[in-house]
């Protein structure tokens, strides 16, 4: 799933726990912005999967990929995306 700013992957764990929390990765490219702007991205994605976690299904593994649109956006409209995108996960 995709927004404006981030993608949204999400996959069976690697190990087979299907009863084990989600897990979460990130990728964060230079076409973001400079260190500053990649990590200030990083930590808004972290704090709103560890708000949302129980959203989440267990035993997976999401990966966030944050488009270049993610550096100009405050928390509020991080939380509206990836709130949308999970949404959306869940509806499939």
């Amino acid at each position: 799933m995709a927004s404006r700013s981030f993608v949204l992957l999400v996959a069976d764990r690697h190990d087979g726990d299907a009863t084990a929390p989600a897990r979460l990765g990130l990728t964060v490219s230079r076409r973001v912005g400079g260190a500053v702007v990649r990590n200030r991205v990083k930590r808004r994605i972290r704090e709103w999967f560890r708000t949302h976690r129980e959203l989440f299904p267990r035993g997976k593994d999401c990966v966030i990929i944050a488009r270049p649109a993610a550096a100009g956006i405050d928390h509020r409209e991080v939380d509206r995306e990836l709130a949308g995108l999970l949404a959306r996960m869940a509806s499939r």
